[in-house]
């Protein structure tokens, strides 16, 4: 069925971008595992293509498609790759960037935002903590007026790009004695004294996406990096996480159809009792179910994409984008394994790192618990 979203404009960036991973990303991407990182090389790389700065102004190095559309096809192009690039390329240039162009004054976007399209300052955003999970509200990171500066002291969590981000976007209490009220945003900038990245954490599965701890020891930060309106952090987080849980489910449903596309293709190959496995009517029904699966799930994602790309996404259907994305990721991948059979349980086979590597889809940028407490308030619950 052909999806309708797109024009041609971004049919040629679709070829761009391919282009792009078909040169600088494939060939590396035992690499970027092995050295459990994306070297910054790539980073300059995608800033010369004018992949991360989709949402930056044309004057400080950005492209200002103003289309999500084009944020999703690079979504969904890197998340063929693996879900780990998609997360990184992400943070940056969809959850990172609304932040530096929405909520900077003229002063900020000249200092940043250059750097930001370019490559040479790479994003990311310090909202979980160790002890507090999804409740954001909760957050016990806090920062002191002292003078022209904030005094910044506590420790964020999963932070995706936290071993070599430049900026991150941090969360903290500014006023005590309230939980959603009094949180301010922060742009941290690498090298400032008190500003500490633990080990890159060792998780199940991405080991390419740079996943660290970040620890805040009297960090002086100065009140020109106060990112938006002093204590109204948490609005201002809330008021662009559906765009991230747009951009989770974008690279759900292209990561698992990647993999699914893949599948069918040993599928046909694979034989066993005499014929392709997948002629097999237990296994052709079950391609059958999860191909129906693909498509029904990526209709209501594509009218999502549409809403928001008209500014009209409400925080519901994105949740149900999220989750609902999240949970028909696990199960196809999971019957892609399957299909794979033991070779399926190998490290060296795609169909092992891509069940892997998704299963932390399900609890980033809100648990599936969270997305359905979203959505069940909506029903006056």
């Amino acid at each position: 069925m052909n999806r309708g979203i797109y024009d041609e404009e971004h049919v040629a960036f679709r070829e761009s971008v391919r282009a792009f991973l078909d040169r600088l990303v494939w060939p590396r991407v035992e690499e970027f595992i092995e050295l459990k990182t994306l070297p910054r090389d790539l980073w300059l790389a995608a800033g010369e293509h004018e992949l991360l700065g989709l949402e930056v102004p044309e004057e400080f190095g950005g492209v200002a498609a103003q289309d999500f559309r084009f944020n999703a096809v690079l979504t969904e192009e890197l998340s063929g790759v693996n879900v780990a690039l998609a997360s990184a390329f992400g943070i940056h240039s969809d959850i990172v960037a609304p932040y530096l162009t929405e909520l900077t004054t003229p002063e900020q976007q000249e200092r940043w935002l250059p750097g930001f399209a370019s490559g040479r300052l790479v994003g990311a955003i310090g909202m979980t903590e160790p002890s507090g999970g999804s409740d954001l509200a909760a957050l016990t990171t806090t920062a002191t007026r002292d003078g022209d500066a904030w005094i910044l002291n506590g420790a964020k969590t999963f932070i995706t790009n936290g071993a070599y981000a430049d900026l991150v976007v941090v969360a903290a209490r500014t006023t005590p004695g309230s939980r959603s009220k009094g949180i301010s945003l922060f742009v941290v900038e690498a090298g400032m004294a008190g500003f500490e990245r633990g080990k890159t954490l060792d998780k199940v599965g991405q080991p390419e996406a740079a996943t660290a701890e970040l620890y805040f020891d009297n960090v002086r930060v100065p009140h020109e990096n106060l990112l938006g309106e002093l204590d109204h952090g948490f609005q201002h987080m809330m008021d662009r996480l559906p765009q991230e849980r747009l951009n989770a489910a974008v690279s759900n449903l292209a990561h698992a159809r990647r993999i699914f596309q893949e599948t069918v293709a040993y599928a046909g190959e694979r034989r066993a009792f005499g014929q392709a496995i997948g002629s097999h009517q237990h296994n052709k029904f079950m391609l059958a179910e999860m191909v129906t699966r693909l498509d029904v799930s990526q209709s209501f994602l594509d009218a999502c994409v549409l809403a928001h790309t008209r500014d009209e996404l409400t925080a519901v259907d994105a949740a149900k984008a999220k989750w609902w994305s999240a949970q028909v990721q696990s199960e196809v991948l999971d019957r892609c394994l399957q299909l794979f059979g033991g070779y399926g349980y190998m490290n060296e086979y795609r169909v092992a790192r891509a069940w892997k590597d998704a299963r932390v889809t399900r609890i980033w940028a809100g648990s599936d618990e969270i997305m359905k407490e979203i959505i069940g308030r909506d029903l006056g619950f």
